[in-house]
């Protein structure tokens, strides 16, 4: 084991063990909770989803030795004070503790995604480019991130602050002079915002809104991902938060990640389409992709073929589906699709009224234990099995019951009787 001095004196001092990088953490931990910086996961041990990530946390904790944050877990069925001074209601929860701060990570559960969360939130909300290298090797680096370009002082520069704080735990924000912004694009306006992504530079065009930060909020909310992002459990709720339709085309990937050849080309198919129209569908439209169709089975409430293209209404949680077979539908079909999305001329799916809840629930329950049984029909048989042969044992046992007071009490009956004659 090759641990840093200051992890060891640490451990030492309040009784902490050291595993691998992996600091893990007792109830002492309250005492240095505010010194420097910590990335946590609150754990317990019977947890399945925290067994998967106990190896991605493991390189989590190895690729930030070499920084500021400190990696560490809790066992919460040992220290439960501390899973009640965090307010942890599930397992595995990912927390960045920074002095009061606390940022509390929704993503996906990927080395990469881990690692994006903490070094967005171990900085300041603003980070400084000053070296014209610095914005090259950016993106080479980083698909996505927001800079501001002009002096640091004035309304422009307050709001686009104001918003980097908000949503610092979901994108990066950098801060540059003109003279460096000049040599990578070009610039109608100083202090100008531009979000780099798909590997083109979009830059904010202040409107006719009365509220500058509100205008600015609502700029980067919807540009904070790329045009045709991969849609998982993680992202989907941040997605949904863009207030745009959504619009999904379902295909299905291997355990290595590889999507057959001809769902890929309906993929791109379905990509060209915001590529071509950006200008006029952007505004209006997320496009993603679902490598994963149970997740867009759960939001259709039914099972889908592949693949397939459907779009959310993000505000309602309605969905749409084109007429055509998704096989046959072409570039110029999903352009109808969309305009008749707009329009509301197409059926209506889903919502978010009561007994659509109480359906979906449903859905995926029986979604649920359908994957149990394929997975292992057993362990399936038992976990069911068992409450539903106690259940009819009870019932049973008070039918019978009731059987057996009337059998005695037409006996006793039969004797009073017999009694009465003799």
């Amino acid at each position: 084991m090759n641990c840093s001095p200051v992890l060891l004196l640490l451990a030492c001092l309040l009784g902490l063990t050291v595993s691998s990088r992996v600091i893990e953490l007792s109830d002492r931990f309250l005492d240095i909770r505010r010194d420097g910086q910590w990335l946590i996961m609150f754990y317990a041990p019977w947890c399945a989803h925290c067994k998967r990530l106990e190896p991605i946390w493991a390189h989590v904790a190895q690729a930030l030795t070499n920084t500021n944050v400190r990696v560490g877990k809790v066992d919460c069925t040992r220290f439960t004070s501390l899973a009640t001074e965090f307010k942890v209601n599930g397992f595995p929860t990912i927390m960045f503790l920074k002095g009061d701060a606390e940022f509390t990570y929704n993503g996906d559960r990927t080395k990469d995604e881990i690692m994006k969360f903490a070094l967005r939130v171990s900085g300041p909300p603003v980070q400084s480019i000053q070296r014209p290298e610095s914005l090259d090797n950016l993106k080479g680096s980083q698909e996505h991130f927001f800079v501001y370009v002009g002096v640091q002082t004035g309304a422009l520069w307050e709001a686009y602050f104001d918003v980097a704080e908000k949503f610092q735990p979901h994108a990066f924000f950098y801060a540059t002079s003109p003279n460096i912004a000049k040599m990578h694009v070009k610039l109608e306006q100083i202090p100008a915002i531009f979000v780099y992504k798909d590997s083109n530079h979009f830059f904010y065009q202040e409107g006719q809104v009365p509220e500058l930060n509100t205008s600015i909020a609502d700029w980067i909310n919807q540009e904070r991902f790329p045009q045709f992002p991969k849609v998982t459990r993680g992202n989907l709720n941040q997605l949904m938060k863009t207030g745009k339709y959504l619009v999904l085309a379902v295909v299905e990937e291997n355990k290595l990640e590889e999507v057959p050849a001809h769902m890929l080309e309906f993929r791109d198919m379905v990509e060209s389409v915001i590529v071509k129209y950006r200008a006029k569908y952007h505004r209006h439209f997320q496009f993603g992709w679902v490598a994963q169709p149970d997740l867009a089975n759960s939001i259709a409430m039914q099972k889908l073929p592949l693949p397939s293209l459907m779009v959310v209404n993000s505000t309602t949680n309605h969905h749409h589906f084109p007429d055509d077979d998704p096989a046959q539908l072409t570039s110029e079909a999903i352009v109808l699709f969309l305009e008749q999305t707009l329009t509301q001329s197409l059926p209506t799916y889903g919502g978010n009224s009561w007994p659509v809840r109480v359906y979906r629930a449903y859905f995926e329950m029986i979604t649920a234990a359908s994957d149990m049984w394929r997975g292992n029909p057993v362990l399936t048989t038992v976990l069911f099995g068992l409450p539903f042969g106690f259940l009819c044992l009870i019932c049973y046992s008070i039918c019978c019951a009731d059987i057996l007071d009337a059998d005695e009490e037409e006996e006793e009956e039969e004797e009073l009787l017999h009694e009465k004659k003799e």
